[in-house]
C-alpha cells in the first residue's frame, strides 16, 4: 500500500497489528540484501515526498521519507543550498538511502545520515515519534541507521549548507603509487577515492575539494564520452564479453584500465559527488578500520593474481570519519571503505567469499544494503554499540512487527 501521510502509515501499522502481520517499507530497491523484504503488508512511499520545510535560520530541510535523492538535490540547488557530502549515487529514497548507511567519500564529513539532524518514524503500537538530539535522544543515536527496524520512517530533518564549488580532479596513477601514498592523498583531500582495476596495476583517481570558482562543468562531449560512452557504453560490452569469455577479463582489463584520461572540473556538490551508473552488477562492500584498509587491498589484489578469478569490475576505496551512530559501519573508528563488485549475471560467491574472508580478519563491517553473510554474533563483536541497538529495538518493537528473515539474520531474534 501507498499511504499518503504518516497518519495513514500509522493506521496501516496498527491495522496490520491486530491482523498479526509484519510491516515492511521498500523504497526504490537499491539495495542487494533483502533488508525491505516481507510476506505481511508492504508500504511503498511513493506518495510520502516532497519538502516539508526549508529553515534558513536553522539552516535544515525537513523532507518526505520517500522523496528521491536527486529530487531533494535539485530543490536544493535551486534554493541555493546543499548536502555537505553524498553518495555517488541519487536515486534511492532519503529514508532507504539513511536507514542502510549509505555513504560517499570525506576525510572530515561523513555518511548522509550522519547529517540528519532530527527524524519522525513510527513505530509498531502506531505512534508517532519524532526524534532528535534533544527529543528522545536515544531512539535518535539509533534510528538514524536503524535498518527499518526499529519503525517506519516518515520524514527526515538534514543539516544543509549555501550551496558550494567543487572542484574534481581525476586522473591515472599506479596501484603500487596509489597504495604508497594513501595516508597523504586522504589527508592532503576532503574527497579522496580511487578505483583499481583487477588484473592490472592501474588504478584511477578522483580527489574533490571546495573551490571558489568559477564553475567549469564537463564540457557537453567530453563529459558525454568519459561518462556515458566510456563509463557506461562501452564498459556495459567489455562486461558482457567478459561474462561471454571470461579469459578476455585481463587483456581487456589491460587496455580499459587505461582508456580514461585527466581531467578537471568544478560544478555544485551533487553533479561532482553523483554520476550515471548504467551497467547493472552486484556488490559487497566492507568498512575497515582507516589504517588497515592498504593492506587488505593488496590481499585482495594477491587473490585476484593467484587465484583463476576473472573480474572485469574495479575495486572502489573510499573512506569517512568516526561518527556516533551506533550502527553505522563507521561508527567509533576512523574508516576506510573496499567495495568489490560483479558483472551481473557472472559467478561471484567465490571472489566475495574469498575477500570476506580477507574483510572480517580485519573486523570489517559489511555494508547493511549490500551482499555479505555475517549474523547477529559477528555484528556483537565488530559494533561496540550493538547491543544498545538491539535493547532499544526490543523496547519499540517487543513483538517484531517490522521483522524478516534478514533483520532475524543480522540482529538475532
Amino acid at each position: 500500500m501507498s499511504p499518503a501521510s504518516a497518519a495513514e502509515l500509522a493506521e496501516a501499522v496498527r491495522r496490520a497489528a491486530e491482523q498479526g502481520l509484519t510491516v515492511k517499507a521498500v523504497g526504490t530497491g537499491h539495495s542487494f540484501t533483502a533488508t525491505a523484504a516481507t510476506d505481511g503488508v508492504l508500504i511503498r512511499p511513493d506518495l510520502l515526498t516532497g519538502i516539508r520545510e526549508i529553515d534558513r535560520a536553522a539552516m535544515t530541510v525537513t523532507v518526505e521519507a520517500g522523496t528521491p535523492l536527486k529530487r531533494l538535490n535539485a530543490v536544493l540547488a535551486r534554493e541555493g543550498l546543499s548536502l555537505t557530502n553524498m553518495g555517488d549515487i541519487m536515486e534511492q529514497t532519503v529514508a532507504g538511502a539513511t536507514s542502510t548507511g549509505t555513504h560517499g567519500t570525506g576525510r572530515d564529513s561523513a555518511s548522509i545520515a550522519a547529517q540528519i539532524t532530527a527524524l519522525e518514524l513510527v513505530t509498531a503500537d502506531g505512534s508517532l515519534l519524532t526524534c532528535s538530539e534533544k527529543e528522545n535522544p536515544e531512539v535518535f543515536a539509533a534510528a538514524r541507521i536503524g535498518l527499518g527496524a526499529l519503525g517506519i520512517v516518515t520524514a527526515i530533518t538534514f543539516a544543509v549548507e549555501p550551496v558550494f564549488l567543487l572542484t574534481a580532479r581525476e586522473e591515472p596513477m599506479t596501484f603500487d603509487q596509489v597504495t604508497a601514498d594513501f595516508e597523504e592523498l586522504y589527508t592532503e583531500n576532503e574527497h579522496f577515492e580511487f578505483y583499481w582495476f583487477p588484473h592490472t596495476g592501474n588504478c584511477n583517481t578522483k580527489r574533490n575539494n571546495r573551490s571558489a570558482g568559477p564553475a567549469a562543468p564537463p564540457g557537453k562531449v567530453r563529459g558525454w564520452i568519459d561518462d556515458e560512452f566510456m563509463s557506461n557504453g562501452l564498459f556495459q560490452v567489455v562486461c558482457s564479453l567478459g561474462r561471454a569469455v571470461p579469459a578476455t577479463i585481463p587483456a581487456v582489463a589491460k587496455v580499459s584500465s587505461r582508456a580514461l584520461s585527466a581531467r578537471t572540473y568544478t560544478d555544485i556538490p551533487y553533479k561532482v559527488f553523483t554520476s550515471p551508473r548504467r551497467v547493472r552488477f552486484v556488490e559487497m562492500e566492507y568498512a575497515l578500520p582507516r589504517e588497515a584498509a592498504v593492506g587488505a587491498l593488496r590481499e585482495v589484489k594477491a587473490l585476484v593474481e593467484r587465484s583463476p578469478l576473472r573480474v572485469s569490475f574495479p575495486v572502489e576505496v573510499r573512506t569517512a570519519p568516526a561518527d556516533d551512530i551506533a550502527l553505522s559501519t563507521a561508527s567509533g573508528r576512523e574508516t576506510a571503505y573496499i567495495a568489490v563488485h560483479m558483472y551481473r549475471g557472472t559467478p561471484y560467491q567465490a571472489y566475495f567469499t574469498a575477500v570476506e574472508r580477507i574483510m572480517t580478519a580485519h573486523a570489517g563491517r559489511p555494508h547493511w544494503g549490500k551482499i555479505h553473510t555475517r549474523d547477529a554474533a559477528y555484528f556483537a563483536e565488530v559494533y561496540p554499540r550493538f547491543t544498545e541497538f538491539t535493547a532499544l529495538r526490543d523496547r519499540l518493537d517487543p513483538d517484531r512487527r517490522f521483522a524478516n528473515a534478514y533483520l532475524r539474520r543480522v540482529l538475532g531474534d
